[in-house]
């Protein structure tokens, strides 16, 4: 017999179903026995009667919480039922897996009149259990979420042509610069793992494939200890040719970002708030756009807040917080656009205007940058005169050849696909991916 999801168990009622996942509660008694189980898509109360099934009575004394079970069964209708209010009567039951007991709790649990409350297990023993941690509602919600967010992504992407490609993560010189990156044996020389897919999304354009994504992993080795900073990421990137300024790139971003919020806000918004207290919200276009100095003037005059000189060519960290009060006071907007950077603060790789200012932004949402995004250069004389004011024309050597032999204008972003979840559901991003890696831990 096929297995049934549990979801979709109102739909088979009165017919024998076979259910299988995790015992969520157990609750055993004289007479009777009740096993709420857990599968991906919800929960069901199976109801034994035991004087209806003596076979049982050896087996129910091993089920433990988070125990697997196999059940054959049929789904019942019952208004005494609180859970969804069906049971289901079963015919047999196998126990697949016996769960030793829970080395974290995983949610707190409230005092009653017969036994003390029990505190949620702090953060760090729970990654220690991370696939334990992640049986609840709660935490396969945000991936539930996730998923629908890169799903509407990428087909918003392919509904315009764009190509899906996978580009290597050992690379033979540093990303960008020599920063940050982390150093591998690489048989009899060194290799690094691929800060980003950058060089090779612009490569796609070089190669004539005009609009390309990737979805992959990106590697950062900085010793950084925020909400918002880990060493792995999922990086969510795409390039595109024949723009006419990065006023373009910035287009295609807003589109993308409404629309797949449109979609997550459709499939789980409630869920979301109810479980998260977090509004999933479409934005209006077009996004608030202002340059950087407009920026730090507005923050100065609302909040009092001032940066050196020698600051105010990048946004400061305080900066981009208060930047979320800003353009919702002004703009009554959740995203910002923040343009004209300092050339020093930026990639040697960005295009620049007469004036030598890059032509590229930040996107801000919620206090928190989720893109740098910009027009490249794809002229080879001006990118390799880019790249030597920065010193770094013989590590990305094999980058400039690119750009030799014929490159359309061009530009592109990267988001974080693991950031944008901690935003959505306004978490720590130790708690938005599926495993966190940060300078102390790499495991499990």
């Amino acid at each position: 017999m096929e297995r049934l999801y549990i979801g979709k168990i109102k739909d088979h009622l009165d017919t024998e179903v076979k259910l299988q996942g995790f015992v969520d509660t157990f609750r055993d008694s004289k007479a009777m026995a009740f096993i709420v189980l857990k599968d991906i898509t919800g929960k069901v109360q199976i109801t034994i009667e035991k004087a209806n099934h003596p076979e049982l009575l050896d087996l129910l004394p091993q089920i433990t919480p988070d125990s697997v079970l196999t059940v054959l069964g049929v789904p019942k209708a019952s208004e005494y039922v609180k859970l969804n209010g069906v049971e289901v009567i079963p015919t047999s039951i196998v126990l697949e897996s016996v769960a030793a007991p829970l080395p974290i709790h995983r949610e707190a649990i409230p005092a009653t009149r017969k036994k003390a409350a029990v505190e949620r297990s702090a953060i760090d023993l729970r990654l220690d259990y991370r696939w334990i941690d992640l049986r609840t509602d709660r935490n396969q919600l945000i991936f539930k979420a996730q998923t629908e967010f890169v799903r509407a992504m990428r087909e918003f992407l392919l509904e315009r042509n764009f190509l899906e490609i996978h580009t290597p993560k050992l690379i033979a010189a540093a990303s960008e610069s020599g920063a940050d990156v982390f150093e591998v044996q690489y048989f009899d020389r060194n290799a690094y793992l691929a800060q980003s897919p950058q060089f090779y999304k612009q490569m796609a354009m070089a190669a004539g494939f005009e609009r390309i994504f990737e979805t992959g992993p990106v590697f950062r080795a900085e010793k950084s200890f925020t909400s918002k900073h880990t060493t792995e990421f999922s990086g969510f990137d795409l390039e595109f040719s024949y723009i006419t300024s990065f006023h373009d790139v910035m287009k295609m971003e807003e589109d993308l970002l409404t629309d797949a919020l449109a979609h997550v806000k459709e499939k789980y918004g409630e869920q979301i708030k109810e479980t998260f207290g977090l509004e999933v919200v479409v934005p209006t276009k077009p996004f608030p756009v202002v340059t950087l100095a407009e920026l730090y003037a507005g923050l100065e005059a609302e909040f009092g807040y001032k940066v050196e000189e020698s600051e105010k060519g990048d946004l400061t960290t305080e900066a981009e917080k208060l930047s979320y009060e800003w353009v919702k006071k002004h703009y009554n907007h959740e995203f910002l656009f923040i343009t004209d950077y300092s050339a020093e603060k930026r990639a040697f790789y960005h295009m620049r205007d007469e004036n030598g200012v890059p032509q590229g932004y930040d996107l801000i949402w919620r206090g928190v940058e989720i893109t740098t995004g910009a027009q490249r250069e794809h002229r080879y004389e001006v990118l390799k005169k880019q790249a030597e004011e920065k010193g770094l024309a013989e590590d990305v050597k094999f980058y400039l050849e690119f750009f030799k032999y014929g490159c359309p204008p061009h530009g592109g972003f990267g988001l974080g696909i693991d950031r944008l979840t901690m935003l959505l559901v306004g978490l720590h991003i130790n708690e938005a991916m599926f495993l966190f890696r940060s300078p102390k831990r790499l495991t499990p």
